[in-house]
């Protein structure tokens, strides 16, 4: 398969593999073949005997290992063919920046013989390849301690584990704790790593007996003998490539576990839909009920209009946060995100009467096109907005709380103000706030209920228990289902409605759509 972004080449052509070299070439092998009057790097995917009459040579053998086994092969043909791509750009997501290089082999210690914790008996299937369903662990605060525990029987007999996270950041704070758990075991594929980096690293892992920490870049690397795979917070938006071909590591990832025959794990506190539909066996930490700690919803109808973008009882909470000299974190939307509306005069949220989504200025629904016009409750024709951006929360902070008491994500401030994109690896903090809830809730994407779930469940992780600790969110929906499972600290009962909500539009996970 030359190395060709086109579907022109998609069915491979056949060379001769002359002697000296035939010991070399395997499936994934990465060779140098002629192709047009020029010589291209091309992929091995497949060997077979006969005839070498009118055929043409291959001209060399690249690197120390293949890039792919033959099983990985057959997810990578069923990728090519869910997303619509070349079968050579997804053989490419599988190698090195650089050509493969030998490693020697590691010198490790001893580890204990059992796994231990909630993960304990996914990790006992995965050594003794016993077909199960992939295991989701909600709401652990501590997933370097549960995948430690899980790991030690796997990496004592030279197996080897892939963690995916959804960010480089938070790729390195796990690594950095299994590290320190694990020792030298643990392969961390860097964020700003160079590419020689990132070649030592593929080659470490492709060697075997690892346990390979990176971003959703590594769910196609050919690790060696890999025993489980571990995804976590699946659903972040994150784990889809937003170039094509638009790869999902979760998708890649189980149909990698089914064909390959490894246990699966995904860790995090609100499962995907299409997690929850696809029969996912969900456990819990012993000793935990809720899988984050206690939210305040703050009813923003309770407020006369006008009153700004934080109520009277989120400001006097942060107040207090400022007198004891702790810190806050006061979250807004990230840039994108419409804020919701609300009527001066009754103080209703607008929304679109036909398909449920938030109203925006112009009043015109941004997911179905409807005309949303006057206030359905009272009539009434002007709006007044509930979120903003980060800029005019600090304004509104300064001039409610005094100069210098709020700033940008770790300035020396006490009161922060961010967006999503600040919260991985943020540290804990006395008290969160979420300005304006409706603007998550109601997005105009179908999945805006669970997305914004899964973000407010992140925020709440922030706060560590203790007097006075909490998320709190603004909301004039308190009511709505996102709020009420927020609320519960539980969200596999909202999940199920919420797939049972789209069976009738055919949305994901009932259906799938192409875009």
């Amino acid at each position: 398969m030359p190395d060709l972004a086109t579907f022109a080449v998609d069915a491979g052509f056949s060379y001769a593999v002359p002697e000296p070299v035939r010991d070399r070439v395997a499936v994934g092998s990465l060779v140098r073949v002629p192709l047009g009057g020029r010589r291209v790097r091309g992929f091995v995917v497949a060997l077979g005997t006969g005839t070498q009459a009118g055929l043409k040579e291959l001209r060399g053998v690249s690197g120390a290992a293949p890039v792919f086994h033959p099983r990985l092969l057959e997810t990578l043909r069923w990728a090519a063919h869910h997303y619509v791509a070349p079968l050579a750009v997804l053989l490419g997501k599988t190698a090195p920046p650089n050509l493969p290089v030998e490693v020697d082999d590691p010198q490790d210690g001893p580890l204990p013989g059992e796994a231990t914790g909630p993960l304990a008996r996914s990790a006992d299937r995965a050594l003794r390849r016993v077909p199960g369903p992939p295991t989701y662990l909600l709401g652990t605060d501590h997933p370097g301690a549960e995948l430690a525990e899980a790991a030690t029987p796997i990496l004592g007999q030279g197996r080897s584990i892939l963690v995916v996270c959804a960010t480089a950041v938070e790729a390195a704070e796990l690594a950095a704790d299994l590290t320190g758990r694990l020792g030298a075991r643990v392969v961390t594929v860097a964020g700003e790593a160079s590419d020689r980096e990132v070649t030592a690293a593929w080659s470490e892992a492709a060697g075997g007996g690892r346990l390979v920490v990176g971003t959703p870049r590594v769910a196609l690397w050919p690790v060696g003998d890999l025993a489980l795979a571990c995804l976590l917070e699946e659903g972040r938006r994150a784990m889809k490539d937003r170039p094509t071909p638009t790869l999902h590591a979760r998708d890649v990832l189980r149909t990698r576990a089914a064909v390959e025959r490894f246990g699966l794990v995904m860790i995090g506190r609100v499962p995907s839909s299409e997690t929850m539909a696809s029969g996912v066996e969900v456990i819990r930490p012993p000793g935990r009920s809720r899988a984050w700690p206690l939210v305040e919803v703050v009813d923003r109808t309770e407020e006369p209009p006008g009153a700004g973008l934080l109520t009277q009882r989120v400001r006097t909470a942060l107040r207090a946060v400022v007198a004891s000299d702790e810190r806050a974190f006061v979250f807004t939307h990230r840039h994108g995100y419409a804020p919701a509306y609300r009527c001066r005069r009754c103080r209703t949220l607008r929304v679109c009467s036909t398909c449920g989504s938030r109203a925006e200025e112009e009043g015109r629904c941004p997911r179905c096109g409807a005309e949303i016009g006057a206030c359905r409750q009272c009539g009434g024709e002007s709006f007044e907005p509930l979120g903003a951006g980060t800029e005019r929360v600090l304004e509104e902070l300064t001039m409610g709380l005094g100069a210098g008491t709020a700033g940008p994500v770790r300035s020396r401030r006490r009161l922060w103000v961010g967006t999503e994109r600040d919260l991985p690896g943020l540290p804990p903090v006395a008290l969160a706030v979420a300005v304006d809830a409706d603007g998550l809730v109601l997005g105009t994407n179908y999945r805006a209920g669970v997305d914004a779930l899964r973000t407010l469940a992140r925020l709440a992780a922030l706060v560590p228990s203790g007097r006075g600790r909490r998320l709190m969110v603004q909301t004039a929906q308190p009511s709505h289902p996102v709020l009420a499972a927020l609320r519960r600290g539980d969200p596999i009962e909202y999940l199920a409605a919420e797939i049972e909500r789209r069976r009738p539009y055919g949305f994901p996970p009932v259906g799938q759509i192409l875009a």
